[in-house]
């Protein structure tokens, strides 16, 4: 473990409702011989001093990864930033990093390029970007604006854009790497999925 990875904790979040996925919990379904989540952990977990899991539901199977695992302290599947001030509540390194569940394929080298952009812009937040668009909900952040989202929330806002653009932010370009950010929200995309990660197994 590095310097920087052990300033840094990752929290991946598989609170959702996955209502593309006719409610089927996006973080387990199978990929490639093994839940989706457990891509993105084996992916990234070294990259962290701590590593948690924000799940609103089936946490006995999440537990089952051998992370802690934390619900979101509001109700009712407020989305993303609801996951964040969750796992807020449980960092204690000075940065965390956050990552949807099904991202199996983002760039291994994805916490330590958002740290150092970060680093040398002087931003609060990092937020990763391809080519084509963000990727609002993959991010790296400084752990002490848990007030700034309290507010946010509690102002009855609910989208991340909205709150980060308060915001210090850089935006950390992976050029060439569209691809790598290609999520499941349907079944023909997590065999398309399926078939990269093999290739990327073998490759």
């Amino acid at each position: 473990m590095s310097a920087i990875d052990q300033l840094i904790t990752l929290a991946v979040l598989a609170g959702g409702q996955a209502r593309r996925m006719d409610g089927e919990d996006k973080g387990l379904i199978t990929v490639a011989g093994k839940p989706m989540v457990s891509h993105v952990l084996d992916r990234f977990a070294a990259d962290a001093a701590q590593v948690q899991i924000i799940a609103n539901r089936n946490q006995d199977q999440y537990r089952q990864l051998g992370y802690p695992v934390h619900a979101d302290d509001l109700q009712g599947f407020q989305g993303p930033m609801a996951g964040i001030r969750t796992a807020l509540a449980h960092c204690t390194t000075p940065y965390l990093v956050v990552l949807p569940c099904d991202v199996p394929m983002a760039p291994r080298d994805l916490v330590h390029k958002l740290f150092e952009q970060l680093q040398a812009t002087d931003a609060e937040i990092a937020v990763a970007c391809d080519d084509e668009r963000e990727h609002s909900v993959i991010l790296l952040m400084k752990a002490n604006l848990t007030d700034s989202i309290d507010a946010f929330l509690a102002n009855g806002d609910r989208k991340i854009l909205l709150w980060y653009n308060q915001h210090r932010v850089t935006k950390v370009t992976f050029a060439g790497q569209a691809q790598a950010f290609a999520n499941i929200n349907t079944a023909e995309q997590r065999d398309q999925l399926e078939q990269l990660l093999l290739a990327d197994k073998d490759s």
